[in-house]
């Protein structure tokens, strides 16, 4: 028999986590990194077919930031990083219409910026007149190909089951609203960890210091960002991939019947950075702890795996990194998306036992 948590079960609720009214002092919304291209030829406003492209210049690789800042608000603000095939919403309020961390964060007390990713969701993507991704005839911007995730391929990887339709015998993940968040997934277009790091980077230096809150694919993201940016005061990263020092990448990880690798290298100085900043990284449960046979989820085991290998490499050169599984820290049946699940409150106070760990609270 499954066991689906009950929201009331799961959540506590500290002073201030719901309910009351939020009193914000600023909010709104900016774009910032990007660059321009130019198709080639001359615009012509008379040209036939319409519209034309020829000579016209558009904004490509920017990111889309939407703020909001509480009355009394803390001096870091916390920036929210979705994964891949999402968008910032993933953020805001739950499929099932909960608060989600958005909301749970600016209630006590912090700042909260949450970015669309360049080239997806409100970011824009990157794509003009006519074929996919393709600016003029000599010019194919991005791959005219894109890949978004089903389904089938959401509900193992993201782990609503062990495989479609089963769901896990006990399973945080608020399973009646399962297609309320499918329908949030959009389109993969070529996503470039140097453009986004880069966008990110851009961010903080129109901000100010801020902790970095990342989610899986934008994990890599986030590493670069803190490895290059003085202005990454801390990271929270959930169910990420890794970095490692260059010439210090350890050999591919071994899964059912391939291996996958166990990080992308960084110059040995952008490392040696990264290890000044205060570093969670945290996964949920329901992830095999031996090979199987669906590449899907024995992925996540191979994170998993890597975790302990990167906390170490950041620890050895002085760092304050540290692993979390929230089943050893009493939550069950957490997905991929445990900042969504109905124990998110109970995610979100481990966040905040981070947060003031190491000072990264203060008003």
């Amino acid at each position: 028999m499954t066991a689906i948590l009950d929201a009331a079960d799961c959540a506590n609720s500290p002073p201030g986590s719901s309910g009351e009214p939020i009193t914000i002092e600023r909010q709104g919304s900016f774009f910032v990194g990007g660059r321009q291209v130019t198709a080639a030829g001359t615009f012509d406003p008379d040209a036939l077919p319409y519209p034309s492209g020829a000579g016209q210049t558009f904004w490509i690789d920017q990111m889309y930031v939407q703020y909001q800042i509480p009355l009394n608000a803390r001096k870091l603000p916390l920036v929210l990083v979705h994964g891949a095939g999402g968008t910032g919403r993933v953020w805001e309020s739950t499929p099932d219409g909960r608060e989600g961390f958005q909301t749970i964060f600016l209630r006590r007390g912090f700042p909260v910026y949450i970015v669309d990713l360049p080239r997806g969701g409100r970011s824009g993507f990157p794509s003009f007149t006519g074929s996919m991704g393709k600016l003029d005839d000599k010019q194919q911007v991005v791959p005219g190909t894109t890949f978004t995730p089903g389904r089938e391929h959401a509900w193992n990887r993201w782990r609503l089951g062990p495989k479609y339709p089963e769901v896990f015998p006990v399973q945080a993940f608020p399973m009646n609203a399962v297609d309320q968040f499918l329908q949030h997934v959009r389109p993969l277009v070529s996503d470039d960890p140097q453009v986004i790091s880069g966008a990110l980077v851009a961010l903080l230096e129109k901000i100010g210091p801020a902790v970095l809150v990342t989610h899986s694919a934008s994990g890599q993201y986030g590493w670069l960002a803190g490895a290059r940016s003085p202005n990454v005061k801390g990271i929270v990263s959930y169910e990420p991939g890794f970095v490692f020092p260059q010439g210090e990448v350890p050999p591919p990880i071994p899964l059912y019947q391939e291996t996958q690798d166990a990080g992308a290298p960084i110059a040995q100085q952008e490392f040696a950075k990264l290890a000044t900043v205060p570093i969670e990284v945290v996964y949920g449960d329901n992830i095999p702890k031996q090979p199987i046979s669906d590449l899907l989820a024995d992925g996540r085991r191979a994170q998993v795996i890597t975790a302990p290998m990167f906390i170490d490499a950041l620890n050895r050169r002085g760092g304050q990194a540290s692993l979390l599984l929230l089943p050893d820290a009493g939550l069950s049946g957490n997905s991929h998306f445990m900042f969504s699940d109905l124990n998110n409150l109970q995610v979100a106070d481990l966040l905040s036992a981070f947060l003031a760990r190491f000072g990264l609270d203060a008003r």
